[in-house]
């Protein structure tokens, strides 16, 4: 197999999301100037939440995070490419947030719940940031989440080991501490433009 496909597939969909998004965000009647160095996706209609559990067997919904900003990645532990490269940057940025990380929850979302257990969960997520949790879902249920936030996922054929990988895209996800959709941060993003755009998010008011 073509180790180079699953990563090329999925930044071409990342790509493709983000191309749609900018679109969105450019043409939509009113909008403000970009203050942002993420993709400002404030006011769509998706993204309003999901049925998983977290790896400490906590059934989780959206609402249990809000009055926290959330960093929300879909991804699997398996994944030797834009995973645990994006989950690096998600600990970075957190560590730049200082005092103001205590705010912010990242959370990890497998596409890969078969392998993606609880226990490997519990030692994979925290090893980016100790406070990230890991959530996972039935089948049914990931798919769900993934279709809500529009991201893309696709278990290939295993091979004669029988070991798989899963196309997905990539992108990140910034909620604000009302649980909307406000941001989706490109893979280029670095750790302290992210860091910036959160502490503007931050700065809003809940209510």
């Amino acid at each position: 197999m073509n180790v180079r496909r699953p990563l090329l597939l999925a930044l071409a969909a990342a790509a493709l999301l983000v191309g749609v998004f900018a679109a969105y965000s450019t043409l939509r009647p009113g909008a403000a100037p970009a203050k942002f160095e993420a993709l400002d996706i404030t006011g769509v209609d998706w993204g309003k939440g999901f049925e998983l559990t977290d790896f400490n067997g906590r059934p989780r919904t959206l609402a249990d995070f809000r009055g926290k900003l959330v960093l929300l990645f879909f991804g699997f532990t398996h994944c030797t490419d834009i995973c645990p490269t994006t989950m690096a940057k998600l600990g970075q940025v957190m560590r730049r947030l200082g005092a103001d990380a205590g705010s912010v929850h990242g959370l990890f979302v497998t596409v890969d719940p078969k392998r993606d257990t609880p226990q490997v969960l519990a030692q994979y997520v925290p090893a980016f940031y100790p406070a990230f949790l890991g959530l996972y879902g039935t089948e049914q249920q990931t798919a769900s989440a993934a279709k809500e936030f529009k991201v893309y996922f696709q278990a290939q054929k295993p091979g004669e080991s029988g070991f798989y990988t899963v196309d997905h895209s990539g992108p990140v996800f910034a909620l604000d501490r009302r649980g909307r959709p406000r941001l989706l941060i490109r893979p280029e993003i670095n750790a302290e433009s992210m860091a910036r755009d959160l502490r503007i998010l931050l700065k809003e008011p809940v209510g």
